[in-house]
């Protein structure tokens, strides 16, 4: 019995370790500091996931929906450029995965692979009445601007997910998006526990930026978050290690990708 509680607490305690945040914003191929242009999300320590897609802390998971914002610098960049974000892991103080033992005291956050697998995203919208605002993106004003899907390999029955080997990912913003404040939306949808209802784990980060040298374009669809999912779309409510014997392709969860 001892020997089974030891596996068990090794498998928790690198499960815990394979939580993650997005506290870097990435430009001009270079990560920022943690939480300069990223709103610092309530996981800053724990690096749990949300569950709920119904929670207001789905938008942006700030650590305080009403301060967080104000505290947070808004980053300019290029209509056409390309951003990113950056991931990072903090062992918990009870996972036992750190070597020396973790220490509150300590700077303890590593970068790493973002670990699970799952579908990956980035929403946007213009930020009213500005980026630093609780009020940004409480409404219907959110669109999809990119996304990094698994694959179905249809010989082996199996997804492969590309994501679990990089710890950061980086996408274009539209050329055509006008000018503005907006907030730029990062999202892993973890898909490892994901065969109930409330197993998938979303891991945000919500960057506050200024975008220049914009065009005309009008983005859409628009959707809220939350509001945008129910839980049991396809992408998000599957098994993905018995996949079921129709399938033919991963379904992406949320509206088309705007290309701009």
């Amino acid at each position: 019995m001892n020997a089974i509680l030891v596996i068990l607490a090794a498998i928790s305690a690198q499960l815990v370790a394979a939580h993650y945040t997005f506290p870097d914003l990435i430009m001009d191929g270079a990560a920022t500091t943690d939480w300069e242009y990223v709103r610092e999300t309530a996981n800053h320590y724990s690096n749990g996931p949300v569950t709920s897609v119904t929670d207001p802390e789905f938008r942006c998971y700030e650590l305080d929906l009403v301060n967080t914002a104000g505290e947070t610098q808004t980053a300019t960049v290029s209509a056409g450029s390309t951003i990113g974000f950056k991931g990072q892991h903090k062992p918990h103080p009870e996972s036992r995965c750190s070597s020396p033992p973790y220490s509150p005291l300590k700077n303890d956050y590593k970068n790493g692979p973002i670990y699970h697998p799952g579908y990956l995203d980035v929403y946007m919208t213009p930020a009213v009445p500005a980026a630093n605002s609780e009020a940004a993106g409480t409404g219907q004003t959110w669109f999809k601007i990119w996304q990094d899907a698994p694959v179905f390999d249809a010989s082996s029955r199996a997804l492969t997910f590309p994501s679990t080997t990089e710890d950061q990912f980086t996408f274009t913003i539209p050329a055509s998006l006008p000018s503005g404040q907006y907030l730029v939306r990062g999202e892993q949808i973890a898909l490892h526990v994901a065969s109930t209802y409330g197993g998938a784990q979303f891991y945000i980060g919500c960057a506050q930026i200024n975008v220049v040298n914009g065009g005309n374009g009008t983005p859409g669809p628009l959707v809220s978050i939350p509001g945008v999912y129910t839980g049991y779309e396809p992408g998000i409510l599957i098994n993905i290690y018995d996949l079921p014997a129709n399938f033919t392709g991963y379904q992406a969860p949320g509206p088309a990708v705007w290309q701009g």
